[in-house]
């Protein structure tokens, strides 16, 4: 896998359906420092819920917008890469085909995937549709974050190359198992195994075999970044 992306950067800001945000992000070209925490003048709000070590990079497919554009015609101005508050967006890379704990090379650092990207309710105000994160969420066109493992300098120029796979969860199937499945300590236990992990879902897999249920929606505690 050596794919191309196009990257984004947003600072936090108040906007009109999403309050304060740095979903809306503008294209990047050139060399950008890529450290611990993500791209050099890229923002998160609310801290609490985006960001951190296990959610530096957020990651969408561009194709799934034509998915969104034909369900959605009357958006389809909307609907294009970086709408969703993504940093990378490229074409070919999906979750079917990308797996929890996959290194990437880009440029001098190395990046690896640690969970589905778990769909913000700001969402909702950026669509105008009150369900929309819910949506995303039910048909699994989640997308997905990166921890970085290498920092260094990284652009649209350089490729994401796969280095390594360590676990055999897709991201398509981590979605399954956390959002659509119904309980299973046996899938729960599957995904706690895959390496790479991020805290938070490791945390939410193992507070549902301690407490033999699945939370509540509103109280999931599954990291989420946008």
């Amino acid at each position: 896998m050596n794919v191309f992306p196009e990257v984004f950067i947003g600072k936090v800001q108040a906007t009109q359906s999403c309050g304060y945000s740095a979903i809306h992000k503008l294209a990047v070209d050139g060399v950008l420092m890529l450290g611990q925490l993500g791209l050099e003048g890229d923002e998160q709000a609310e801290k609490r819920f985006h960001g951190g070590p296990d959610r530096a990079l957020c990651h969408y497919p561009r194709e799934h917008y034509d998915f969104w554009t034909h369900a959605y015609p009357e958006l389809e101005d909307l609907f294009g890469a970086s709408a969703f508050g993504e940093n990378i967006s490229t074409q070919s890379m999906t979750e079917e085909n990308v797996f929890i704990g996959d290194i990437f090379a880009w440029g001098d650092a190395r990046i690896q995937v640690t969970q589905p990207r778990s769909p913000c309710y700001k969402l909702n105000g950026l669509t105008g549709i009150e369900n929309f994160a819910q949506l995303m969420q039910d048909n699994g066109r989640c997308g997905w974050l990166y921890r970085v493992i290498k920092t260094g300098n990284v652009s649209e120029n350089a490729p994401l190359t796969r280095l390594s796979r360590n676990s055999d969860v897709s991201v398509q199937e981590a979605i399954m198992i956390a959002f659509h499945a119904p309980y299973d300590e046996q899938l729960y236990q599957r995904l706690l195994s895959a390496a790479g992990l991020s805290a938070s879902w490791s945390l939410t897999m193992q507070n549902r075999l301690d407490n033999h249920r699945i939370e509540e929606f509103s109280h999931r505690l599954f990291g989420k970044r946008g």
